[in-house]
């Protein structure tokens, strides 16, 4: 065996076929082995060529796994024609399950209208909020819809975010009989406030008494029975609950001209997939989709400054 090696590396260009021969006649090998030694000849060259075939396989695999890697957001999402995005699926009325058990919420039907501007499928894929940006970060989807608004500097160095498809802010609600106007008018009364909330921060800047809740539920029952007069909260909350209780005996009475917008959030470095989203989102706002899903969930359009 030793001479065949030595034969495969001094002569390279010998037949695998002649120095195995040569080997098995010097050998003197019985006749048999000598007359089937093409039959055994054309094994080896077939298990070489079945190796050789496996090996490209794998080298392609593996190069276009490393394709894949490199590739951008949009590549993927035109390759794919999907779009992986992550949301919570129990935040309604932005991301939730409806009575049939369906996925939708302004937040997610809002994607859903994007993808199909885009021409392409979207897939959810639902997480819990504390984990959802890691998500994101560690690429188990492409983009998430949760009312991101990006506003800390740790985000804003990390993601990016679409054109927003909703604005909120703060607002004052109080009975619909109230002569209420202005946030300035709240001194001296009782806001409905959770002591931990911004808007609680909002009402002590206005010298309102507090009284101390656990929610914006809680905030309308103390008004309702006459226990508070007013209530900051957020204009997105507000509605909600005004859209799914149109008897109650509350309004909106100011609303904060600072707003922020909720979009799409994508990893640094997709400009191109997001100039497309924004894209989408303009015109989702221009054929009045944005409109229309915002009277959906909201009861107005929300989609405007």
């Amino acid at each position: 065996m030793w001479r065949l090696v030595s034969a495969l590396t001094e002569e390279p260009n010998i037949s695998f076929k002649d120095i195995t021969f040569s080997y098995l006649h010097e050998r003197e090998f019985p006749s048999t082995l000598a007359t089937n030694f093409d039959r055994f000849h054309k094994r080896i060259v077939f298990m070489f060529k079945k190796i050789s075939a496996l090996t490209l396989v794998a080298a392609t695999l593996a190069t276009s796994s490393l394709a894949m890697a490199k590739e951008s957001l949009i590549e993927r999402i035109n390759q794919k024609g999907v779009i992986t995005v992550g949301t919570e699926g129990t935040y309604a009325p932005f991301t939730y399950h409806d009575e049939s058990g369906k996925l939708t919420g302004y937040d997610v039907e809002v994607t859903r209208a994007v993808a199909e501007k885009l021409g392409v499928k979207v897939e959810f894929k639902e997480t819990n909020w504390d984990s959802m940006l890691a998500g994101l970060k560690a690429e188990r989807f492409d983009l998430v819809a949760n009312q991101v608004a990006l506003t800390t500097p740790e985000r804003q160095a990390t993601f990016d975010k679409s054109e927003a498809y909703n604005w909120s802010g703060a607002v004052l609600a109080a009975p619909k009989e109230s002569k209420i106007t202005a946030p300035e008018q709240v001194k001296g009364l009782r806001a409905a406030q959770s002591l931990t909330s911004n808007y609680g921060e909002l009402a002590k800047k206005y010298e309102a008494v507090l009284v101390p809740v656990d929610g914006l539920a809680q905030s309308i029952k103390v008004i309702e029975t006459k226990r508070a007069d007013v209530t900051f909260n957020d204009s997105l909350a507000v509605l909600d609950y005004l859209k799914k209780n149109p008897k109650a005996d509350l309004a909106i009475v100011w609303q904060s001209s600072d707003k922020v917008g909720a979009g799409l959030v994508a990893n640094k470095g997709n400009q191109e997939a997001l100039a497309k989203i924004d894209a989408a989102i303009v015109e989702l706002q221009k054929d009045g989709t944005l409109k229309k899903l915002g009277e959906q969930f909201f009861g107005q359009d929300v989609s405007v400054k």
